[in-house]
């Protein structure tokens, strides 16, 4: 299988610098393994970037040593959404999520009239039939980085078109939001929401956490929720029932403490999954229990048998 285009590269790099800390591609120690195992719903297992020499198979295995038994991987473009959908035949505890990221999205259209986005997203729809695929995703606004109007109006259309494949397909769609709060709740409601919804990596505060839960969201927390200056998060993680949170890891990016900067991976997960339990003030074997069943939820069950 090949890897992902090298436009999604230059989107990860990109991201990964922003938190502004000397690369150390040293790999993290492996944690102690979780009491009950537990899904990585938002991986990236063929994205390198040069961060980490570590395959998608050893990482699968990895993370299954240590109970993170089940993971979704998630395109961002054609070509990697394509990716998702052979790894997802290839594992029998992988399943995909297909998308156009919202920013490639806003690159796609010409604005001399030329519209490579109408084609990725016929192609998307091709692969959205497939059994193995669980997800449309990862979709929605993206205002940090595409910060124009014509840009974000690109965004919305690709958003509610993403829309209309979750629920012609009846997959779940998994959101990407950044600094776009309401304009994500905006296209939700004038589209209608589908049926189960995952917002990936949350990053809001509490107030947006009940805005997403109204509308029947999943809220997606991974490595962001470790990090000393995530306070307004963890007040959202706060108030969250145990019954719509799920976890993930976003690797190779967004370690978790005390971790941050290095190379992530899904064996990384219980860490993020210590500090959800101590958010919570519940036993760390009754997160991971919630965390799983809510993962199955979220994207089906009987994925195959866990390696």
């Amino acid at each position: 299988m090949s890897p992902v285009s090298d436009l999604q590269h230059r989107e990860r790099r990109a991201a990964a610098n922003e938190q502004g800390q000397r690369r150390n591609l040293e790999r993290p120690a492996t944690p102690e393994p979780l009491p009950h195992p537990v899904v990585d719903t938002h991986c990236h297992l063929d994205v390198a970037d040069g961060r980490t020499e570590i395959s998608p198979a050893e990482a699968i295995e990895l993370a299954a040593g240590v109970g993170v038994t089940r993971i979704v991987q998630v395109g961002c473009d054609v070509e990697g959404s394509r990716w998702a959908v052979q790894a997802a035949h290839s594992w029998p505890n992988v399943v995909a999520s297909v998308a156009i990221h919202p920013n490639d999205a806003a690159r796609l259209v010409d604005r001399a009239g030329g519209d490579g986005l109408a084609a990725a997203l016929a192609e998307i729809e091709q692969l959205a039939a497939d059994e193995r695929v669980r997800g449309i995703g990862e979709t929605g606004l993206d205002h940090f980085r595409t910060r124009d109007a014509d840009g974000q109006a690109i965004q919305k259309r690709a958003f509610a078109a993403h829309i209309a494949l979750a629920k012609q397909y009846g997959k779940t769609l998994v959101i990407h939001d950044r600094d776009a709060h309401a304009d994500i709740l905006d296209v939700l409601d004038a589209e209608g929401a589908p049926e189960r919804i995952v917002m990936h990596c949350f990053s809001g505060d509490a107030d947006f956490a009940r805005a997403c839960l109204d509308r029947g969201g999943y809220l997606s927390f991974g490595g962001t929720v470790t990090f000393k200056n995530s306070t307004e998060l963890r007040e959202a993680l706060a108030i969250t029932p145990m019954d719509r949170i799920v976890t993930e890891t976003d690797a190779p990016y967004l370690t978790p403490e005390p971790y941050r900067g290095r190379p992530n991976a899904s064996y990384l997960i219980p860490y993020t999954a210590r500090r959800i339990a101590e958010v919570l003030d519940r036993d760390l074997e009754t997160v991971c229990r919630a965390l799983d069943d809510n993962a199955t939820a979220a994207f089906g069950g009987s994925w195959g048998e866990a390696i």
